[in-house]
């Protein structure tokens, strides 16, 4: 690792190849956590090379422990956190009510590095156990329409860094390759990210896939539609910019969608507003993300549909029984 760092520290870059074997005895523990420490500061003083970002990916696929949920077609939405906004949980609900619109989702996710409460946070909270059997979570999609795969037990690696990138409680590249390496490689993705530099990686890697996706970026900083600002739409075919009364009917503050200041008051949040209890301003943001998620499955001719469905799904309460049925499967 000396030698890496130090050609890092000479303002040079890593190979594709170079990055995928850092990577792989990071897995391995080859590093003491000081080394590692020092290689992830790196990626804080200066931007992520694609070469980098692709190498990174190719070492936590080749040692991911795989999930094959087919035939179901599943969608994830997932941020990159390390925004610093401390919302409460918005892609995990929207998963849900996603669920509860009938669109299959494998949800990926991992502590709050940076966050008070991170997606595993609050479904630990909520009971549910979490799990890499592949006969168990096709068994919950079955059944419920969603399962959650919680990224340490699924990527060596990551819970190699876990320890650290919590004490660091900064943004690491790890917030990047998150939405990158989920298990089961879903269909479908809705992606958040913090910035307009991350966007324009993210589309140049999800172009390879060959799958449908969609890139959010809200303009003042969230790597969600937040509605506090206008949001950066990017799919496949092209990019716009949509405004709050577009996507969610209205605007909204920062402090309308506030997390709270523990895992137990998210999760209690998140009850809250799956029980149908949420604020306006919670529900149009919650809204807003599923409703662009199953805009991006291509099932709906267009946003307002979508928007349709994922009320339905909410005020219907069949995304609070998709919940329901889930933590059931638990016991």
């Amino acid at each position: 690792m000396k030698k890496i760092l130090q050609y890092l520290f000479s303002h040079k870059t890593l190979s594709r190849e170079m990055a995928k074997e850092v990577l792989l005895n990071i897995s391995r523990s080859v590093y003491n956590e000081h080394e590692v420490t020092s290689f992830m500061t790196v990626f804080l003083m200066r931007s992520i090379t694609i070469d980098e970002l692709q190498g990174f990916r190719d070492a936590l696929l080749e040692l991911c422990v795989p999930v094959d949920l087919k035939p179901f077609s599943t969608l994830d939405i997932v941020g990159t956190g390390g925004d610093g906004k401390n919302t409460f949980n918005i892609s995990t609900l929207a998963c849900f009510i996603v669920a509860g619109a009938g669109q299959k989702v494998a949800k990926h996710g991992n502590y709050g590095a940076t966050s008070v409460s991170g997606a595993s946070n609050v479904m630990e909270q909520l009971g549910y156990k979490f799990k890499n059997s592949n006969d168990v979570l096709r068994r919950e999609v079955e059944e419920t329409g969603i399962c959650f795969l919680h990224a340490p037990m699924f990527h060596p690696a990551l819970k190699a860094v876990g320890a650290i990138r919590k004490n660091l409680g900064v943004r690491t590249f790890f917030n990047m390759l998150g939405p990158m390496v989920n298990p089961a490689a879903p269909d479908f993705q809705l992606v958040g990210v913090y910035n307009p530099e991350m966007a324009r990686i993210y589309n140049y890697l999800l172009q390879q896939t060959g799958r449908s996706f969609t890139i959010i970026h809200s303009l003042d900083g969230y790597d969600e539609i937040s509605l506090t600002n206008d949001t950066k739409v990017i799919t496949n075919t092209g990019e716009r910019v949509m405004t709050p009364r577009q996507l969610g009917k209205r605007s909204v503050s920062a402090a309308d969608i506030f997390g709270g200041n523990t895992p137990e008051e998210a999760a209690k949040l998140f009850v809250k507003i799956l029980n149908g209890a949420g604020t306006w301003a919670q529900n149009a943001v919650v809204l807003a993300n599923a409703a662009m998620a199953l805009h991006c499955t291509g099932q709906y001719k267009d946003y307002d549909s979508a928007w349709a469905a994922a009320v339905n799904s909410l005020e219907s309460g069949n995304a609070q029984q998709v919940l329901q049925k889930l933590i059931a499967l638990q016991s």
